[in-house]
């Protein structure tokens, strides 16, 4: 059957085609989104893997009214197609188009916003309570990845569900990876639960043995039934208590890549009064050659030719290759070294470090604050840690921050991955507010590299310094328009000084800020350049500034930034100041150019504000 993916209503062709119909539905989507997303980018790998499963849930369930809430949300695509969003994906993650995410501003079927791991089976626990306490009558489903459901929080709400006894429906969807391959005991125990399915086979095979004869069949299928716990345990072993010890029912391993199975464990779990979790194994980057061979490369991916699977060539490497290169570099001749990734280890730049130092390089999972202590608990015993994570990310683990790293002042390097606008994934991936969360850390020192060069020199540097350091640096290439600047050795550089205005741009906004101060000497103003490789603690020397204005510029927040902290600092100087931030509000996706020009840090931008505040102050 050939389906209309534009125009046709596919909620109802889920409820009611035929499951053969609904596999040639599942096909046409796999090409669409392979087409789609080779032009926009996008995280393909993980819903290439999950198209069935999204259909089965559509089959099954009534959304809006039922809530679907998709864990991290990236693998969402699917849901989008299926209830009338197909046209949308000509402009998938770009300035003004369809967001990667799920978004109730987008649509109703969108029953929660999501973007960072782990919080869905807490987010559907509040709607079946919200849900309860108003009276009604509707099913809410979290659907979780096995890399997600490692994270402490998720098993914070299972207890809650559990003893509660809520009617909240768990799908953990098991494709055996996040973006890295999955750590840790959590996944070893999910693997040999997936070796569990000679218990269903051997279940299967009794019942359908059993049905077949005749007058004692039925009474004794009714029997084992009673005692089916006891098999169950006996088969697959101790492993199979988890869930099911939590108080919550236990549906699974189910295909799923079998609509028939799925609908029928869905029905079943729908009808079971009380909480359930259905265990659901895919396979990430299913039904397309390149992503199934490769489907950490295309989890997230660019714009890719779909014959050959490969993307444009880069230029330059990456902030995040310079990183990694460098770290492996140090840790080859200081074996205290330690590297410690949040599943985000090959994103990170660390595939070097761990070749060559395997029993020095540490996978946590999808457990930021877990990294955190796990830090501290090395530096305490006089190794030293690096802690890679994305901007984003380390937000989570703020308290640990303060309380095991800062108040203790341990030597931990954070590398803070990802930092200002990111692009294409929008609200919940920028880094925007690290500057603001880490300046405000007593002892901590925020670094911040303006290019590849300086991150190499920079890392260096703080690996052998005392007390917490976070550097933070931008996504992308790690060469930029300026001459390369004088070697890092913990302090800042005057590039150019100017009567008129002095601006001093935060790491990576350095070339912003020089393109800026051409604008302004081509209109008769005189200004300077200061490269703030140091962003926290203060430089002293900017007390003494000549320049008539200061302006501040970063990639962060304007709230508790480096522009606040610098106008608090230096409030009684002889000058004037201006800080240039992002806005105090969340960022939508799309190209860097275009966010940088609608938050007001574009060179442009910057340049107009500066003759504005100059003419005003005449």
């Amino acid at each position: 059957m050939k389906y209309d993916l534009l125009h046709d209503d596919l909620i109802n062709i889920c409820k009611t085609a035929s499951v053969s119909d609904l596999e040639d539905l599942c096909e046409q989507i796999r090409v669409f989104l392979v087409e789609k997303v080779s032009k926009t980018g996008g995280h393909l790998a993980s819903n290439l893997g999950i198209v069935e499963l999204s259909v089965a849930l559509m089959r099954v369930f009534d959304s809006p009214r039922d809530r679907i809430i998709y864990d991290v949300g990236h693998q969402s695509y699917v849901h989008k197609i299926l209830t009338g969003r197909a046209a949308g994906f000509d402009t998938l993650r770009q300035y003004g188009g369809m967001s990667g995410f799920p978004k109730s501003r987008e649509s109703v079927h969108d029953a929660y916003d999501t973007g960072h791991s782990s919080t869905s089976v807490s987010a559907a626990y509040g709607m079946a309570v919200a849900r309860d306490i108003s009276g009604d009558d509707y099913n809410v489903i979290a659907v979780i990845g096995d890399g997600s459901i490692t994270n402490g929080i998720v098993y914070e709400a299972l207890n809650n569900i559990g003893s509660n006894q809520t009617r909240v429906m768990t799908i953990l969807n098991d494709n055996g990876m996040s973006i890295s391959h999955n750590v840790g005991a959590l996944s070893k125990y999910l693997n040999k639960v997936r070796a569990s399915r000679k218990y269903d086979q051997t279940k299967v095979s009794v019942k359908t043995a059993l049905g077949t004869v005749p007058v004692i069949g039925n009474p004794l299928q009714r029997g084992i039934k009673k005692s089916k716990e006891k098999i169950k345990y006996s088969v697959i072993g101790e492993e199979g208590h988890l869930i099911e010890d939590l108080g919550i029912k236990y549906f699974g391993p189910v295909d799923g890549y079998d609509i028939k199975q799925m609908t029928e464990i869905l029905k079943a779990a729908s009808e079971y009064n009380g909480p359930t979790l259905i265990h659901v194994i895919t396979k990430k980057g299913k039904g397309y050659e390149w992503s199934e061979k490769y489907p950490r490369k295309f989890h997230g991916i660019g714009p890719f030719d779909t014959q050959t699977g490969q993307t444009a060539s880069g230029g330059a490497p990456s902030y995040s290759k310079v990183f990694g290169e460098k770290l492996t570099e140090l840790a080859n001749k200081d074996d205290k070294i330690i590297a410690i990734a949040a599943a985000m280890g090959t994103a990170t730049g660390l595939l070097p470090f761990y070749d060559a130092h395997e029993d020095r390089y540490f996978d946590v999972g999808i457990a930021e604050e877990h990294a955190v202590v796990f830090a501290a608990g090395l530096a305490k015993s006089g190794y030293k840690p690096v802690v890679a994570i994305y901007s984003t990310f380390l937000q989570r683990s703020f308290d640990f921050l303060l309380e095991d790293i800062a108040l203790q002042n341990l030597h931990v390097v954070f590398a803070v991955d990802r930092a200002g606008l990111v692009g294409a994934d929008g609200e919940t991936h920028h880094g925007i507010f690290d500057l603001s969360y880490l300046s405000m850390i007593p002892g901590m020192t925020v670094l911040a590299p303006a290019d590849g060069y300086q991150l190499d020199e920079m890392l260096e540097f703080a690996v052998d310094m005392e007390g917490p350091v976070a550097i933070r640096y931008p996504r992308g290439s790690s060469e930029c328009r300026h001459l390369r600047l004088r070697k890092f050795r913990g302090s800042n550089s005057v590039i150019s000084e100017g009567k008129d205005v002095t601006i001093i741009a935060a790491g990576a906004m350095l070339d912003e800020c020089i393109d800026a101060a051409e604008i302004l000497r081509e209109n008769g103003i005189d200004a300077g350049i200061i490269n703030a490789a140091v962003i926290k603690p203060l430089d002293s020397t900017w007390a003494d500034l000549k320049s008539r204005l200061v302006v501040t510029v970063e990639d962060n927040v304007q709230r508790g930034g480096f522009g606040e902290g610098f106008s608090n600092e230096f409030k009684d100087a002889p000058y004037d100041i201006l800080t240039i931030a992002i806005p105090d509000t969340f960022v939508e996706h799309g190209d860097i150019p275009s966010l940088r020009k609608e938050c007001g840090i574009d060179a442009e931008s910057i340049a107009m504000r500066i003759q504005t505040q100059l003419g005003s102050s005449n």
